[in-house]
Formats: structure tokens, C-alpha cells, sequence
């Protein structure tokens, strides 16, 4: 079986210009600060964000008590 030579139309990409994607009435998107975008998934995934919440907390619990029984005099 023989392959045809492609055709450059389908090897190489478009290179368009920015200039001609940008509209004059487009506005740019907004940047949200990172803990904006935290609170804003954490009001989303509440559930999520409790369950999360309450495994630090008792992780960290457990850390500190285990710590201060090893280490004990």
C-alpha cells in the first residue's frame, strides 16, 4: 500500500496574528486572587470543604496528643 504525499494545508498549523483574533470591544477576562477563587469552591463544595476541615482538625489532634505522650517524662 502506497501513501499519498500530504498536502502542506494539513502538516502545518495556521499561524493567525493576534491582532486579527482581538476585537476592539473584548475585554480582557477578570483575574480573580487565589483566595478569592478558594472561597468561592469552598461555598460550592461545602460538604467537601467540612469533611476536609474536620479531617485536618482531627489529624492534628491526634499528632499533638501522641506527641505529648511519647513524649512524656
Amino acid at each position: 500500500m502506497t501513501t499519498s504525499p500530504e498536502t502542506p494545508e494539513t502538516t502545518t498549523p495556521e499561524l493567525v496574528s493576534p491582532e486579527a483574533t482581538e476585537t476592539p470591544e473584548a475585554t480582557p477576562a477578570p483575574t480573580y486572587s487565589y483566595v478569592k477563587l478558594a472561597m468561592r469552591n469552598m461555598v460550592r463544595k461545602k460538604w467537601q470543604s467540612l469533611r476536609h476541615f474536620s479531617l485536618t482538625v482531627i489529624g492534628l489532634l491526634t499528632l499533638l496528643i501522641g506527641l505529648s505522650y511519647l513524649t512524656k517524662p
